[in-house]
């Protein structure tokens, strides 16, 4: 893929989904991705949630086992680039790693911080939607395609998508803050309160969801 012209942003240290404003904080999810694995961990799951649906074996009968690893090994060394804040340089080893491996979900997802980053909304969308693909019921690319929604003022596909990430994951503190967002710009200031409180319940010193809910009479 061509080189292009991206300016060097380093990844921001909080989490916010302000309209307009530090939409790009999701890229600091990309620091907590294992640089060793292929994949998501799936976690635990307790006994009243919604177990993960089987992921589709990946069509690899034209992918090498030789190519899936040096994917992986391009993935981490653009995993590290990001954390750097190289972000030109991170997006063309995760170009590499897609073009052995397209499926290499690690990519997909440090691919769509990295446009998410740089405003780049629909390029981000569909990375983060072929990482859920690939990994559903998990809800770091619900979250990233939902703030992309959101930065784009498509609110009722950004709360559809949250409320399959707290599904997902109920304990996800940015997942119920940005689906109290998200339901706040869709006008239903009851879940938008409810959302902010289960996200202050997890982490009381969520500013922006002390706001949210402070507007939405919570």
């Amino acid at each position: 893929m061509n080189a292009r012209a991206f300016r060097h942003k380093a990844i921001p240290a909080s989490c916010s989904f302000s309209r307009g404003v530090r939409h790009t904080a999701v890229l600091v999810a990309l620091l907590t991705i294992p640089l060793g694995g292929c994949s998501f961990d799936l976690g635990s799951w307790g006994a009243d949630s919604p177990k993960p649906q089987p992921v589709a074996q990946k069509p690899t009968d034209n992918i090498s086992a030789r190519s899936v690893s040096d994917s992986q090994g391009y993935t981490t060394r653009g995993q590290v680039l990001a954390r750097s804040g190289k972000n030109e340089e991170a997006l063309a080893e995760f170009d590499r790693a897609l073009s052995l491996d397209p499926y290499n979900v690690q990519a997909l997802y440090g691919r769509g911080l990295i446009y998410q980053g740089e405003k780049q909304y629909q390029q981000a969308i569909e990375d983060f939607t072929a990482a859920n693909g690939l990994t559903p019921q998990k809800v770091e690319p619900l979250l990233g395609r939902a703030t992309s929604y959101l930065a784009i003022d498509k609110a009722k596909e950004a709360a559809a998508d949250l409320d399959e990430a707290v599904q997902a994951d109920p304990n996800s503190a940015p997942a119920w803050s940005a689906r109290g967002q998200a339901y706040e710009r869709l006008g239903d200031k009851a879940k938008a309160a409810a959302s902010y409180g289960r996200a202050i319940a997890i982490r009381p010193k969520d500013e922006a969801a002390r706001s949210g809910l402070a507007r939405t009479g919570g």
